[in-house]
């Protein structure tokens, strides 16, 4: 079966519940490089710019043998959390990319914020990097992933996913209080700059009552990545020098969304907006646009 591209909608509660409140910390490439989106398909195509340990396991998990047990021998498996770190990009092109939203970020094109937390930081559709370089990413190397190790959270049928960056100083945003993500599936990936401190730490899933919640600090170690469950709630510890920038991947599926929204938990109130949404789609429209190709042959 062939998809037909789908209208975008967010849950009603983004624009009413859903809100961050800083105050009490909780949720109520053009001058160098690549410079068009054809180029980064062709460096995506060569693959030369991914860890060889991320091609390792990418290329195990979609081997016919490949379980949950095997891949975990290419992964850094942290505590019994379920999250997950792997080595994604090599150092030379985080810096590549670093430098190229620096001269973003200094330009006078106009720019949105990541979320409602982070109040810098740069959104990669705003750049064209969605459909050049984060779709294929999560597409042909993210989802063999977390199919196996996330089925049950929509790990292998993940079909949109909202790509931004964030970045940590001094006189700027420090840190970020305990939440949870607008995903099923999380990829936070670490660009660099120099920094001290400014650690990960996750606690349990946002079910878990506060007073039960462990906790377990992660590093930030440039070019590596972490997966996690969207709704594990997590924050970031304060950057005490330097500058952080890391790549966030909040990954949607539909199917999963469609029935809960994971930010309200009640079934979706669907509002259709303009751009990509929030990942939920409307089942009467899923089987308007849903084309049976053997049809056509």
């Amino acid at each position: 079966m062939m998809t037909a591209p789908k209208p975008s909608y967010s849950c009603a509660c983004f624009y009413t519940d859903n809100i961050f409140i800083q105050e009490f910390h909780v949720h109520v490439l053009s001058s160098q490089g690549c410079r068009t989106s054809e180029q980064f398909r062709n460096v995506l195509e060569t693959e030369s710019f991914l860890a060889a340990e991320f091609l390792t396991a990418v290329k195990y998990s979609k081997s016919p043998q490949a379980n949950v047990e095997g891949l975990l021998h290419h992964l850094h498996s942290i505590t019994d959390k379920r999250i997950y770190r792997l080595p994604v990009f090599i150092p030379e092109f985080c810096a590549k990319l670093v430098e190229e939203l620096e001269n973003f970020e200094r330009s006078d094109l106009p720019k949105g914020r990541p979320n409602t937390m982070n109040n810098y930081g740069i959104l990669l559709n705003e750049l064209g990097f969605v459909d050049a370089l984060t779709a294929p990413l999560c597409e042909k190397y993210i989802e063999p992933l977390t199919s196996l190790l996330f089925p049950d959270w929509g790990g292998g049928c993940l079909d949109s996913h909202r790509a931004f960056v964030v970045k940590y100083a001094l006189q700027e945003d420090l840190d970020l209080s305990c939440h949870y993500d607008n995903a099923e599936v999380t990829l936070n990936v670490s660009l660099g700059k120099e920094f001290t401190d400014g650690n990960l730490y996750f606690s349990d899933m946002k079910e878990v009552p506060v007073n039960e919640r462990t906790y377990a600090e992660v590093e930030h170690i440039t070019g590596q990545g972490i997966l996690h469950r969207g709704q594990h709630v997590h924050g970031a510890l304060p950057i005490s020098s330097g500058e952080r920038w890391n790549l966030i991947l909040w990954m949607r599926a539909s199917d999963v969304r469609n029935k809960c929204c994971p930010m309200c938990d009640n079934e979706p109130v669907l509002v259709k907006t303009l751009g990509d949404g929030d990942g939920f789609t409307s089942v009467r429209e899923d089987r308007e646009q849903t084309v049976d190709i053997c049809t056509l042959t």
